[in-house]
């Protein structure tokens, strides 16, 4: 998807190259962020937390993708032209593949049953993860098959925005926006602890989330006033 964006944008990048550096970035920072959230455990058990397969958190792999990103928006180029694409430019050139790499993301927490998943339910689409990383035999709502959907209708949504020309940022702002709500809607049902005023810790991001998707909107939209203006 990052590719088709580079080729319908004219983007001089190796698309390949920049998901790889992402990925790379995406899974140190995951794996930090998780460390850092129990820091008694760090000290206590400071192999077991940085080492162990489990304990990767999303947003400490965005906050990491989002600065590589940044970075590698200035080295690219529109066509053989000067032009940088910048930090902005790349973060909304890579939105909407971000989204689907959250949604593929999820299914390997499906697969291996990592705990992510809901609460108990007696619907007809519960899932028992009696092998899972944290088994259980009880049905529970399989939360991560609600995020794959609603990340692959983001990516869509993302994908056909970006078809015509939006202000820098603007696309980035959405994404953060849109993917903040998810989010914060799916925590409702995740067995996730509640740790600040009933929320959990993946609420609380949320909510920065999508504040700072909305200041990026207007700041977004206030920049093409004053351009137009200008011009």
């Amino acid at each position: 998807m990052l590719y088709k964006n580079f080729q319908r944008k004219g983007v001089d990048a190796d698309a390949i190259n920049v998901a790889a550096i992402v990925t790379v970035a995406g899974v140190i920072g995951a794996k930090l962020w998780h460390v850092l959230e129990s820091p008694h455990e760090l000290f206590s058990f400071p192999a077991r937390m940085l080492f162990d397969r489990a304990g990767f958190a999303w947003f400490g792999g965005l906050v990491a993708g989002v600065l590589v990103l940044m970075w590698q928006g200035y080295q690219a180029k529109y066509g053989d032209s000067d032009k940088r694409v910048g930090a902005l430019g790349m973060l909304d050139l890579a939105a909407p593949a971000a989204s689907i790499g959250y949604g593929v993301g999820r299914i390997g927490c499906l697969v291996s049953g990592d705990g992510d998943y809901g609460v108990p339910t007696t619907m007809p689409w519960g899932m028992a993860f009696p092998h899972g990383l944290v088994p259980t035999v009880v049905p529970v709502q399989p939360t991560p098959i609600f995020e794959f959907i609603f990340s692959v209708l983001l990516a869509w949504y993302l994908w056909e925005r970006g078809k015509n020309s939006k202000p820098l940022g603007w696309l980035t702002g959405e994404y953060l926006l849109w993917s903040g709500i998810g989010r914060f809607l799916v925590e409702i049902i995740r067995i996730n602890p509640k740790l600040y005023l009933g929320m959990s810790n993946a609420q609380v991001a949320s909510i920065g989330s999508m504040i700072v998707g909305l200041l990026l909107m207007a700041w977004s939209h206030r920049k093409k006033q004053l351009l137009a203006v200008s011009s």
